[in-house]
């Protein structure tokens, strides 16, 4: 297993993707909750640590601060956000084929490296996890945005994303603190071989990290065969769907952030708080049979700014 990628949603947040690649397939078919088994329903849940109570008061204070401010829209964009195929181009490149953290010396550390285009290679199998501390009514919750989700991004790719139990290859775990603590024999289990810095980054974050995901590429390989998503269970209810809609679309392979894209969830502004318009289209242009798993920046450009003038109809 090669070393492992994190991408993340706040400023703060430790990031390092990984190549990878995936081939268009035929439509999909649609993701489907699995089965809860009654012994899960009737757990007990246990009362949170006040660490994760002021986790929990921290968010919402912060998600009320974004909405005060006009931010975390959900509107996709409108005629206030226009882009042209050379702006989206200019995007795709910054945003699929650099990376915004790298690892070195067996530490994660902010650098944009010039890198390689990632996708899935075959079909993406998730599977959804939630932490003994998460409440019934927040799991169901959560699950149904999840695979509402993942059924959006399998349209947008033609990539399959089913949901499955065993052998999953895209963990999504909803997690509190409390639940992340002790989560670190269960993450090396998702993952076997996961590098030690992607361990110490899932298991040493700070409240500034919103959310992560972790994509890994087998051996030297472009293309991503295991992801692992970290929700955290203490955000409120918007701030939750941001983080899985964020974190699972870079799961897809667009794995860094710019300012200069609009509008778009792969920005640290925090205007967008739903996957936009503008964000449907990178999808689009990364899993377009004329990208290659592995391609480079000066191989994609070329074939990233054609693409783009085809979906915006030639637009200067």
């Amino acid at each position: 297993m090669g070393p492992g990628g994190i991408f993340r949603r706040s400023a703060a947040a430790l990031a390092l993707a990984l190549v990878a690649g995936c081939a268009v397939a035929p439509a999909p078919a649609p993701v489907t909750p699995e089965p809860r088994p009654p012994e899960v329903s009737r757990a007990i849940v246990p009362q949170p640590s006040a660490q994760s109570r002021a986790l929990s008061l921290y968010y919402a204070r912060l998600q009320n601060d974004l909405l005060a401010r006009g931010l975390l829209r959900r509107d996709g964009g409108g005629p206030d956000t226009p882009f042209t195929d050379t702006m989206l181009a200019r995007n795709f490149v910054q945003i699929a084929l650099y990376d915004e953290y790298v690892a070195s010396g067996g530490v994660i550390r902010a650098e944009t490296t010039e890198s390689r285009l990632r996708r899935w290679d075959g079909p993406v199998s998730m599977s959804i996890e939630f932490g003994a501390s998460v409440p019934e009514a927040q799991r169901a919750g959560d699950a149904a945005d999840i695979v509402r989700f993942a059924n959006r991004l399998s349209r947008i790719t033609g990539t399959p994303i089913r949901q499955s139990g065993r052998g999953a290859n895209f963990h999504v775990l909803v997690l509190s603190e409390d639940d992340r603590r002790g989560f670190e024999p269960r993450l090396r289990e998702l993952v076997p071989g996961i590098a030690e810095s992607s361990v110490r980054a899932f298991m040493s974050i700070d409240r500034s990290t919103l959310c992560l995901v972790m994509a890994f590429s087998s051996g030297q390989g472009a293309g991503y065969s295991r992801a692992v998503a970290l929700i955290r269970a203490e955000h409120p209810d918007l701030l939750r769907l941001s983080c899985i809609h964020e974190e699972l679309a870079q799961g897809m392979g667009l794995a860094n952030d710019s300012p200069a894209a609009r509008p778009s969830i792969f920005n640290d502004d925090e205007e967008f708080g739903l996957l936009t318009t503008h964000d449907e289209l990178l999808l689009r242009m990364l899993y377009d049979p004329r990208m290659r798993t592995g391609m480079t920046v000066d191989e994609a450009a070329p074939v990233s700014r054609t693409i783009a003038a085809e979906l915006l109809g030639g637009e200067a």
